[in-house]
């Protein structure tokens, strides 16, 4: 059968509430109040250093500690599994297919996240980047991941909410479905071979790709 990838922030878990306050204590703590603004979704997916960057900041590693340091000892478990992605979880497995994480977050902070949610036993295996942004890009990752495993991209798809996974699928050869639950918009998700509303049709929504 075939293998899915899968996104964690805006796939399998609502996780605005600890990622949105730890990036507010770690631009006030900063010094950098000024760039906030009133909605922070749109950071939500995208490497931060990447984001950053974009900003404008002119230092991005106190930026990033500071984060950190709240994120692990307030943020990380501050987050919900989205309503029906356990059962598409349990129906996927039962229908042969193996399952991996895939998500832009430091594998360091991610596997604590899905242990602690009950997500990690539905997984083969669990890919993110080093916390040093070693393959911060997730084409990169998700390149890396299938020589590590074996899969083959041509029988394999990515979910996910944001651009970032659909691009990563896309530049590996691999089908990809938008988690239209997540923190996405339209735009987001221009590429994808399929588009759900709701996390509990994901099993459905693989086998309509015939995978």
């Amino acid at each position: 059968m075939s293998a899915i990838f899968l996104d964690l922030d805006g796939t399998l878990m609502d996780s605005k509430p600890g990622i949105t306050a730890s990036l507010r204590h770690a631009f006030e703590a900063t010094g950098n109040a000024h760039h906030l603004t009133d909605d922070l979704t749109w950071m939500i997916g995208p490497p931060f250093h990447e984001t950053f960057a974009r900003m404008g900041l002119a230092e991005i590693e106190p930026v990033i500690a500071a984060y950190r340091e709240h994120y692990q000892s307030e943020g990380m478990f501050d987050a919900a599994v989205y309503p029906g992605i356990m059962v598409s979880l349990v129906m996927l497995r039962e229908r042969g297919h193996r399952l991996y994480l895939m998500t832009a977050k430091p594998h360091h902070y991610a596997r604590k996240i899905t242990a602690h949610f009950g997500i990690a036993e539905h997984m083969t295996a669990e890919y993110g980047p080093e916390l040093d942004g070693t393959r911060n890009w997730k084409g990169e990752l998700l390149a890396y991941a299938l020589r590590e495993t074996g899969e083959n991209a041509e029988a394999s798809v990515m979910v996910g909410d944001r651009h970032h996974d659909i691009a990563a699928a896309a530049e590996n050869g691999m089908a990809s479905i938008a988690a239209r639950w997540g923190y996405g918009t339209p735009d987001d998700w221009r590429g994808a071979a399929l588009e759900l509303d709701h996390a509990r049709d994901l099993s459905e929504a693989v086998a309509r790709l015939g995978l």
